[in-house]
């Protein structure tokens, strides 16, 4: 009998749920708010809409989270109010009586994209996330990279600048200057008037010169962080997903550009840079793919 999780993709602003098999097949997809009071409220509405998908058959539950994923199962989520350490598996474990993954959302869409996305059967892969903020996802020889801390994959903090700027403690360099704040605080300056990365993305598409110009250069800085990454890794594929990724080539081939004139020359040439094929699915396929893969680990030991 084919395998079932009910998964969920947790974020800042919303939550998604689903049932998948050990194919890929996905089915119930629900999607609703993250209570802007975060803390308990936040747990309660991640249980109503797992609580939503048929049990039946379900041998796992996994969520992914948008932070730190604690070896002992509490959750650090910066973008949700009182989650520095919630316990967050031990209640799911209460609430479901099913075995219970909890994993950061980076390393869920690494594991999506590699599994059945843009970086299909590639085993070095770096997974970035270019949205409200940026992360990555590291996989090495097809195993997930994760840090002393669980803090690999900080990509948002990563310099590409040597002159220290206040807003940089608060954030990164990389995302200050790449991500969807920084990208509307550039655009900003230039049209004298208030606006979000998502406007300035459909302005560029639409062929706006001055938007253009602010995709350009937030691409060019995305660039000179991957060719850090390439340098350091040598990966095969860089999948780029998250909101700002919709730029496609406009924010891509300056990326690109960048990486080649600044990455070693040998590396350069063999890594490929695509964007995300699951989209906001991603992060659901991926952390099935771990709950079956901790499923099988348990059945061989």
């Amino acid at each position: 009998m084919t395998r079932v999780a009910l998964v969920a993709d947790l974020g800042g602003t919303k939550i998604a749920a689903a049932r998948v098999d050990e194919t890929g097949w996905m089915t119930r997809r629900l999607v609703t708010a993250t209570p802007e009071q975060g803390g308990l409220a936040a747990v309660d509405a991640l249980t109503d809409l797992l609580r939503q998908l048929p049990a039946q058959g379900a041998c796992a539950l996994g969520v992914d989270v948008p932070g730190l994923a604690r070896a002992n199962r509490t959750v650090w989520a910066p973008n949700i109010p009182g989650w520095e350490q919630m316990p967050l598996g031990r209640m799911l474990t209460r609430r479901f009586h099913l075995p219970v993954l909890i994993e950061s959302d980076r390393n869920a869409f690494v594991t999506g994209e590699a599994w059945l996305g843009s970086a299909h059967n590639c085993r070095d892969v770096v997974f970035v996330a270019v949205g409200t903020g940026i992360g990555a996802g590291i996989l090495s020889g097809g195993r997930l990279i994760r840090g002393h801390g669980e803090l690999s994959g900080c990509l948002g903090w990563m310099a590409i600048r040597d002159r220290l700027r206040p807003e940089y403690k608060a954030v990164g360099c990389l995302e200050s200057h790449a991500a969807g704040p920084g990208i509307a605080r550039a655009a900003e300056r230039i049209l004298r008037r208030p606006i979000d990365a998502r406007e300035v993305v459909k302005l560029a598409r639409r062929g706006d010169a001055r938007a253009r110009k602010v995709i350009r250069e937030a691409g060019r800085s995305l660039g000179l962080a991957l060719a850090n990454v390439v340098d350091v890794l040598n990966p095969e594929m860089i999948v780029i997903g998250g909101g700002v990724a919709a730029a496609g080539n406009l924010l891509l081939d300056p990326a690109r550009a960048a990486l080649k004139q600044w990455a070693q020359p040998l590396a350069a040439t063999q890594v490929r840079i695509r964007r995300s094929r699951l989209g906001s699915n991603a992060g659901l396929l991926g952390i099935a793919k771990l709950c079956f893969d901790r499923l099988e680990k348990g059945r061989s030991q």
